[in-house]
């Protein structure tokens, strides 16, 4: 997992062709994942702009594949969270992962490492996620990482899921 920084979004929307220099790993031709698309992108820099380096870590994270004797690493995912906690102690969390590498344990190995990272930090109290209901991968990763179903999301069929800390 490597933290977006400024430099790193920045070039993923403006010259997405030299991310994969940046971060050494092969980009795929299908990227960005699911619900990581430009507005998240805006969304980042916008914050990674505001925070400056203090809040690199509490937003985007990159998902790579480390390279073995038959592979390069390769970009495979992006996760992150909304903010640094907010006054609550409450972070909340989201993950995508590529087609081609869903179903490998990418999102539990990530979801255990925003978790870890978010524990780190005394101020955080609570975890969130949401994730939509006709998603039972994405419901099985949550669960797999302690995460709870509280009810449902702010969005239609979604659903909320919290991990106390």
């Amino acid at each position: 997992m490597v933290a977006a920084t400024l430099d790193h979004v920045r070039t993923e929307i403006e010259a997405p062709d030299r991310l994969g220099a940046l971060l050494g790993a092969v980009v795929s031709p299908d990227w960005p994942p699911g619900e990581y698309d430009a507005s998240a992108m805006e969304f980042f820099r916008e914050r990674l702009v505001e925070g400056g380096p203090a809040v690199v870590g509490w937003y985007g994270w990159y998902a790579i594949r480390n390279a073995d004797k038959d592979q390069p690493a390769a970009l495979v995912g992006a996760a992150g969270y909304l903010g640094p906690p907010d006054g609550q102690g409450d972070v909340e969390i989201g993950y995508s992962i590529l087609p081609g590498f869903r179903a490998m344990g990418y999102a539990t190995e990530i979801t255990h490492a925003l978790v870890s990272h978010a524990s780190a930090d005394p101020r955080v109290r609570r975890i969130l996620a949401h994730t939509r209901s006709d998603n039972p991968g994405s419901i099985r990763v949550l669960e797999r990482c302690g995460f709870r179903m509280t009810g449902d999301g702010s969005e239609p069929r979604s659903l909320r899921f919290e991990l106390a800390v």
